[in-house]
């Protein structure tokens, strides 16, 4: 089976091709959508997080039979890329150098903060190659409240300026929006070091009925457009 694919449905807007080097992930989001998709348990998908069985070597065949195709592969959808696990088994840093090998171009999406700066000397390497985070909140108690194994939002707003001034290419992506406020001044916090934003909405959870909806997309868009920034509204989003 192969390791590189083509996500489908809302997962398809964010990259044409994507890895999943774990299997479960210890951040333990609240709004994680994973576990269910992956049939997991959520005691066994945070609690016992693993590598993907014979992983790299899967990944490295389908690699060479990728070489030069210039499709994103993002690291990853249905784990953190940079999870405590990743400390020891350094998966995210050998795939990485995988991709390198054949030609193929990166994006990592994390919540690890500091961890992923580990890596930032790989994905220098290719001038396509992108470093994105997910940011919620920037309340560091309704951050360990939502999202108790992830790093704190500062950590993840200070290893995007550090891959920005390495020249590595970063986004961030909005999504799940849980504090539309708080979505406001991130992104002013987060200008002078992000070259493109990604935004969507909170689904499957009940505060997402709570939300006005169509006046945060009006109210980001007019900030994103007056701060002259790249951004992509996500479908479900723009259909507000």
């Amino acid at each position: 089976m192969s390791v590189i694919y083509e996500p489908r449905g809302k997962a398809g807007e964010y990259s044409p091709l994507a890895a999943n080097l774990y299997k479960g992930c210890a951040h333990g989001c609240l709004y994680c959508y994973a576990p269910a998709a992956t049939f997991t348990a959520r005691e066994v998908f945070v609690g016992r997080p693993a590598p993907r069985k014979n992983v790299l070597a899967q990944l490295e065949r389908d690699a060479e039979s990728m070489a030069g195709d210039p499709r994103q592969i993002l690291l990853s959808f249905t784990s953190d890329p940079y999870q405590p696990i990743e400390t020891e088994e350094k998966l995210t840093r050998r795939a990485l150098a995988i991709l390198h090998k054949y030609d193929l171009r990166a994006t990592v999406l994390t919540k690890g903060g500091m961890l992923a700066c580990r890596d930032f000397d790989i994905l220098s390497w290719g001038a396509h190659n992108e470093f994105a985070v997910t940011l919620t909140t920037d309340d560091p108690d309704e951050s360990l409240a939502w999202e108790p194994g992830a790093a704190p939002p500062g950590e993840r707003l200070e290893s995007l300026r550090r891959a920005h001034a390495m020249g590595i290419r970063t986004w961030v992506s909005f999504e799940p929006v849980i504090n539309p406020d708080a979505v406001y001044r991130l992104l002013e916090a987060s200008l002078d070091y992000v070259d493109l934003y990604k935004v969507g909405k909170l689904n499957y959870h009940k505060l997402a009925g709570t939300i006005d909806w169509r006046g945060f997309r009006e109210k980001i868009t007019e900030l994103l457009e007056r701060a002259g920034k790249p951004y992509i509204i996500k479908k479900d989003l723009a259909a507000c």
